[in-house]
């Protein structure tokens, strides 16, 4: 029983880790309607760069700052230099554009970081906590906290505050916004930083979580979120958290309890196609 709880928690972590990558990918794709694979690499740019300023400073807070500006100015940069000038092309384009953007950042982080894993060897400002024979973890408890100061922030931005409201009415139709006086551009550049940021904490606490960064720790993420959005519902927010965390759920009990013999990594894939062959538009439709 103890085991199968402390599977359940290593679930609920795996899964808050998912949603935190997705979430930027499921606001760009609301609002552009880009499938924005490049947001690994803003993901694993932001482990870098909160490895590196830890390193050199020694304050965990400090590398999440830089971690979330550096990766803020990327993301926006990817926006405008790559997808804004491919938007009058059909949508594969971006999207090829988007995987080399991706490729060419993993090359870039390996000529200046190296090839090989490096350790993060932060210590979270946490207590532990026991419950009972269980103990839960600082990283394990950092990833609860954050996460669910993240879900909240952006749940109130989104659906309580004019920007949120502007963020809605682009999504749903960027002519009708233009027309209406909405500085769209700006609610794009907005979404970018709000999704990047999220992006470098998600690496930094991963690379917390597992003790380790790589140059290619963006590239499985990369198309297991995309599955995970798809089941979700492309563009739905909620449906993309549920469904990140049904997949680390999933691949912690399925996987690591009751030992069933797949792969890992496949198990998000195999729920996008059955979601896919039963409900085309995902589990939560977009509203």
């Amino acid at each position: 029983m103890e085991i199968l709880l402390e599977q359940v928690l290593n679930g609920v972590a795996i899964g808050s880790l998912y949603g935190l990558m997705t979430l930027g990918l499921t606001l760009v794709y609301g609002i552009l309607r880009i499938l924005h694979i490049a947001h690994a690499a803003v993901y694993t740019a932001g482990a870098y760069l909160g490895l590196w300023t830890f390193q050199w400073s020694g304050s965990l807070l400090l590398g999440a700052i830089v971690a979330m500006a550096g990766c803020s100015a990327l993301g926006v940069g990817i926006e405008r230099l790559v997808y804004f000038p491919l938007l009058r092309y059909p949508p594969f384009v971006p999207l090829i554009a988007s995987i080399a953007v991706l490729l060419g950042t993993e090359e870039v982080c390996r000529l200046l970081f190296g090839p090989y894993i490096l350790a993060f060897p932060a210590k979270v400002p946490l207590p532990s906590i026991s419950l009972g024979n269980l103990v839960v973890s600082a990283p394990l408890l950092a990833v609860y906290i954050v996460t669910a100061a993240i879900l909240l922030a952006l749940w109130y931005i989104v659906a309580r505050t004019r920007l949120g409201l502007a963020m809605r009415a682009v999504a749903q139709s960027r002519p009708m916004a233009d027309a209406l006086g909405i500085d769209t551009h700006r609610i794009i550049t907005i979404t970018f930083v709000l999704g990047s940021s999220i992006a470098a904490l998600a690496g930094i606490l991963v690379g917390i979580y597992y003790n380790q960064v790589y140059p290619t720790m963006g590239a499985v993420p990369a198309y297991k979120t995309l599955a995970i959005i798809v089941v979700g519902g492309l563009g739905n927010i909620q449906g993309s958290v549920i469904a990140s965390l049904l997949v680390g759920m999933a691949e912690t009990l399925l996987i690591g309890f009751a030992n069933i013999p797949l792969p890992r990594d496949a198990l998000a894939f195999m729920a996008m196609i059955a979601v896919l062959l039963w409900r085309a538009e995902g589990l939560f439709r977009s509203r």
